[in-house]
């Protein structure tokens, strides 16, 4: 899957079960791709390595919430109609804006 943020594409990994979701981006330094957690709302970066950008879309990857460069041992706690979750590169959502829609490639 790639999402193109910025006209830039960025490769995405899909995570839909407990154990990826859980592990996440945990523990990788110079993350180059991203990953897409599925029925989720809320995450943790305990652990990380590296800072990374958040995008919360609804079910129809309008963003909802975005969070840059979220450096480490940071909570998200649940939020009200967030279905996925992208967890970025740092310094890739420069300039997205809150109602807009991912264009996602399959």
């Amino acid at each position: 899957m790639k999402i193109y943020v910025n006209n830039k594409e960025i490769d995405i990994e899909i995570c839909k079960s407990f154990i990826k979701k859980t592990k996440g981006l945990m523990g990788k330094k110079n993350i180059k791709t991203g990953i897409l957690l599925v029925k989720c709302n809320s995450i943790h970066t305990f652990f990380m390595k590296d800072k990374i950008d958040v995008i919360m879309t609804d079910k129809n990857y309008k963003i909802l919430h975005i969070y840059t460069s979220l450096p480490k041992n940071k909570i998200i706690f649940p939020k009200k109609n967030v279905y996925y979750i992208f967890e970025l590169p740092k310094n890739t959502v420069k300039n997205i804006k809150i109602n807009t829609k991912l264009k996602i490639e399959e």
